[in-house]
């Protein structure tokens, strides 16, 4: 105990940390391996400590001793009792149940027999499991091995799989040390360890896991080292064409793949080669909500060794039913962040694997990889007349009269013309929104409905510097590498995706040719629920250590 550390350790695991302290940034580093942000109000920010989150650090090698020697270190009172049990407790979970591949079987093994046998009465369990193959052990039918998965992380054991995956087709891949468009192609070391740490040493049997790096950190070419480091057929699900071809514009400049041997699976082209980009729209078509999905099969077309999900936060649901049929595979989820609006982080930790890899965002902003950033929050009212009427509006007419407040234009004017000559992305929610922005400032827009050829000419236009200024729907949330802008303007959001927060940041994030700031600007409606969702939208940027600075705009 000491009276003059940060960090408060409630008996719910709820942490509280104390802004203005001298530790926060150490205590807040420390503390964010293995708990969740809930809160950042001015003065105090509320985490959690959580199952998932416990066993994330886990997965990562962290201890219960590490996790409570870190709440010992920080902590101005004793630690509850109930956290000092509970903790070794909730960890010493990841693991009790193991998944072991023996000379063809798959089998269920815990060193606890008790568990063991409890485990294979539970109703959900049952029909997943075949006979007992010892006393320790139970024999699974390698098609449940997916489900197994998620059933157990469900019951609060998550298996630890060890059964190994098939090998796949052997295909030679490797990254060029002169990139293609003739600059010098390094890996930096956050890259490479983020890698090596998916692919685990030689022979081992893990493999399958998920790398959270920043936007703008360059997960491209840690997922391309991971695929020269294994040297197999692999599929990369993305989550547009745009994605697509930038994978496409990657793999031609960085490794010796020639474009013949990448095909793209799209709406546009069903192209299967030994690296084949695949859209997650594509996979979860189907010409009825009852009818199959009609491209499944893709899977299984290939023998792939590697299975490469990029921004695996927006993974859509429907996915996980064919990733559940797909642990024989060795599966890679790409991500700035773990966070999931639809509560399915226990999917992910399951089926596509626990967190091998985690780096800071302002570790990397501090070793000049990503931009630093200064994120500005604008707070605005609304005309008189609409502030009457927003009071007498059911709720979902409420926020859009929100977002779409008329004094949002004058201010981002303001904005646009303190920022002459930087290269400017404006980012909204609603297309009438957008359209009429987009008209104010003369600026191209990009929608959800523009042609990809379109799309690919603005963007190509934007990063030569012919166009200073764009305006995008949520098709800018991802996906869109336009490395030299350094200011975005969301104008309305997702309510309060903290995810799509960190994407629109992302944005701007890339490394600047001449080391410049970037900003990020969020105009927000006063006294309305838009403001509600800004500070919701804001929890995940604040745990990486982002502050916003917020002003206010007054109108007569």
């Amino acid at each position: 105990m000491n009276a003059e550390n940060p960090l408060i350790v409630q008996s719910n695991r709820s942490l509280l940390l104390e802004v203005d302290h001298p530790r926060f940034k150490e205590t807040r580093d420390a503390i964010g391996v293995f708990a969740h942000l809930e809160k950042s109000p001015e003065y105090v920010h509320t985490y959690s400590i959580t199952p998932l989150s416990l066993w994330n650090a886990a997965s990562l090698g962290l201890r219960p001793h590490d996790v409570l020697a870190t709440l010992e270190r920080y902590s101005r009172y004793p630690l509850p009792q109930n956290i000092v049990e509970e903790v070794p407790e909730l960890m010493g979970r990841f693991g009790r149940v193991v998944l072991e591949g023996e000379r063809g079987s798959l089998l269920l093994r815990s060193s606890d027999r008790e568990l063991i046998s409890n485990l294979s009465r539970h109703p959900k369990l049952a029909p997943l499991l075949g006979e007992y193959h010892d006393d320790n052990a139970i024999e699974v039918d390698p098609g449940h091995r997916g489900v197994l998965k998620q059933v157990l992380i469900g019951l609060g054991y998550p298996a630890h799989d060890r059964a190994g995956y098939v090998d796949g087709e052997p295909f030679e891949i490797r990254l060029r040390e002169t990139s293609a468009s003739g600059e010098p192609f390094q890996l930096r070391q956050y890259q490479r360890q983020a890698a090596e740490s998916f692919v685990g040493s030689k022979g081992a049997v893990e493999g399958s896991g998920v790398l959270v790096l920043p936007c703008g950190a360059g997960k491209t070419i840690v997922g391309l080292h991971a695929m020269s480091l294994l040297k197999r057929k692999t599929l990369i699900l993305v989550t547009s064409i745009t994605a697509a071809r930038q994978w496409r514009r990657e793999i031609a400049d960085k490794t010796t793949i020639s474009d013949t041997e990448v095909g793209e699976y799209s709406g546009e082209s069903k192209d299967v080669r030994p690296v084949t980009l695949a859209t997650y729209q594509i996979l979860t078509y189907r010409k009825s909500k009852t009818g199959p999905f009609e491209h499944y099969d893709i899977f299984n077309r290939e023998n792939w060794g590697l299975i490469i999900y990029d921004e695996v936060h927006l993974l859509p649901a429907p996915v996980f039913k064919f990733t559940a049929e797909l642990q024989a595979r060795r599966r890679l989820g790409l991500t700035a962040t773990l966070v999931r609006e639809d509560g399915h982080e226990d999917d992910v930790f399951a089926l596509i694997g626990p967190k091998k890899f985690d780096v800071p965002w302002k570790d990397l902003e501090r070793q000049g990889w990503i931009a630093t950033a200064r994120c500005v929050e604008i707070r605005v009212d609304l005309p008189h007349g609409e502030k009457l009427q927003y009071l007498s509006l059911p709720a979902r007419k409420q926020i859009r009269l929100a977002y779409e407040n008329p004094h949002k234009i004058p201010v981002v004017r303001e904005i646009i013309e303190q920022h002459a000559g930087d290269q400017i992305l404006i980012i909204g929610q609603y297309l009438s929104q957008i359209d009429k922005f987009a008209m104010e400032f003369g600026a191209p827009v990009v929608t959800g409905a523009t042609p990809n050829q379109k799309r690919d000419e603005l963007y190509d236009r934007f990063r030569r510097g012919e166009l200073k200024m764009l305006v995008l729907s949520k098709v800018g949330n991802f996906a869109v590498d336009l490395p030299d802008a350094n200011v975005a303007i969301q104008i309305s959001g997702s309510f309060g995706s903290r995810q799509e927060e960190a994407q629109r940041l992302g944005r701007i994030l890339r490394p600047k040719a001449q080391g410049e700031q970037a900003t990020f600007y969020s105009i927000v409606t006063r006294e309305t629920k838009e403001l509600d969702f800004a500070m919701k939208r804001q929890l995940f940027l604040t745990e990486q250590g982002y502050a916003y600075e917020i002003r206010y705009r007054e109108f007569d």
